[in-house]
């Protein structure tokens, strides 16, 4: 199977086409910004915004799978409107496709889990962005599968995990919360998931997320522990008691599709070694 990453030079695109070619697919990326070149991989500039250059990569590439593990920002003709275009030419050239999504759909004000039928409430203009996404994708390409995620953490490589080490330093500015909940998942555990998923046949919504419900607090703590950082150095705050925007509790409920696959949803105190 030949499988193309959007987003290839990407935090998790990097884990994608590293699984990808060890079980033995071929293997093509993409990338915006920062160029990349490996042997084992054929690299392609994209710009989500320009559906001629979709064509032209798809066609050069001639993909079974595609995969979009672009996180994108708030910029909506790219977070929005790309991955509708990606549809759109992945349906045509009958390529299935995966989608990642982002549990920032949600607002957090429902109080339990959200499963895979739920309806994206953004609050933030990221959320919206993605959500808009989703739909995009959900009616260009019917066969496709979106998966929602959560905080992707890996082993030091991860914003998050970057972001807990400037804290402590004192580097950075700003606290982690301890009204923020999220589910954090290990970027090998999604990846593999992903992967998994490009070789099914499901189709609509899935949800993909670490089994253990933590604050941004205590996750940033588990990491320290790791790490071998005093976790008292780290700044506590509470996102109730400033004006960033955001959701505070979003737990995503991944067990309908936990059953369809083989790849484990592991809990952030297993994968972070303190489980």
């Amino acid at each position: 199977m030949t499988v193309l990453i959007i987003g290839g030079s990407g935090f998790l695109g990097t884990e994608l086409l590293r699984q990808a070619r060890s079980v033995g697919h071929s293997t093509a990326a993409t990338f915006n910004s920062r160029p990349v070149h490996t042997a084992d991989t054929s690299w392609h500039h994209l710009d989500l915004q320009d559906p001629r250059r979709i064509d032209e990569v798809l066609d050069a590439v001639e993909p079974s799978a595609l995969i979009n593990s672009s996180s994108g920002n708030s910029n909506w003709a790219v977070t929005a409107e790309g991955p509708g275009r990606l549809a759109q030419s992945a349906v045509r050239r009958a390529i299935r496709l995966v989608h990642v999504s982002s549990d920032a759909v949600f607002s957090g004000i429902r109080g339990s889990g959200y499963d895979e039928s739920a309806l994206p409430d953004p609050v933030t203009p990221y959320g919206a962005a993605k959500g808009a996404a989703e739909t995009a994708v959900r009616l260009l390409h019917p066969a496709a599968v979106v998966v929602r995620t959560s905080l992707i953490i890996g082993d030091g490589g991860s914003v998050h995990e970057r972001v807990v080490h400037e804290l402590a330093a004192g580097t950075r500015s700003g606290a982690l919360f301890t009204d923020d909940v999220r589910c954090p998942v290990h970027v090998a555990d999604l990846a593999a998931a992903l992967l998994e998923l490009a070789e099914s046949r499901v189709a609509g919504i899935a949800h993909v997320a670490g089994s253990e419900a933590l604050t941004r607090y205590e996750l940033g703590v588990l990491i320290a522990r790791r790490d071998g950082l005093d976790p008292s150095l780290l700044p506590v705050g509470r996102r109730a008691d400033t004006r960033l925007p955001g959701a505070l509790d979003v737990r995503l409920d991944c067990r309908a599709t936990q059953q369809q696959l083989t790849t484990r949803f592991r809990g952030a105190h297993e994968f972070l070694g303190q489980g």
